[in-house]
């Protein structure tokens, strides 16, 4: 459905611009089958930081708190980056390597980890 301003010339600067965010960027990160969080995760992230600084850091800060997270196999996690499948990732490249950009969405998906006690929560 679209949507009308109800004033003509409604015009504004988006604040989530990569502009405003310096040499960082909006970084979206899912867990799925997790549902104890209902969205996906934003951090600022460097482009210039490894994959892996960005799980020991801002996935392990954000999703630490549910029960499965300290058993996840990292080198059996599937990843998606914007609806494509991340294959034989190199976990010591740059995000920027790997081609993330400013508000980039990363979906987890963590084998035989299925949410408390199966249920996807």
């Amino acid at each position: 459905m679209p949507v009308q301003a109800i004033q003509k010339n409604y015009e504004f600067d988006a604040r989530d611009a990569q502009k405003n965010y310096g040499d960082n960027m909006l970084l979206y990160v899912g867990w799925d089958h997790h549902t104890l969080f209902c969205a996906a995760h934003a951090f600022v992230v460097s482009p210039q930081q490894s994959l892996q600084d960005l799980i020991d850091q801002q996935i392990q800060a954000g999703f630490n708190q549910h029960p499965d997270f300290e058993h996840i196999d990292w080198s059996k996690v599937q990843f998606t980056l914007n609806r494509e499948c991340l294959t034989d990732i190199d976990f010591s490249k740059s995000l920027a390597d790997l081609n993330f950009d400013h508000k980039s969405l990363l979906r987890f998906v963590t084998p035989s980890l299925d949410g408390y006690n199966g249920t996807h929560v």
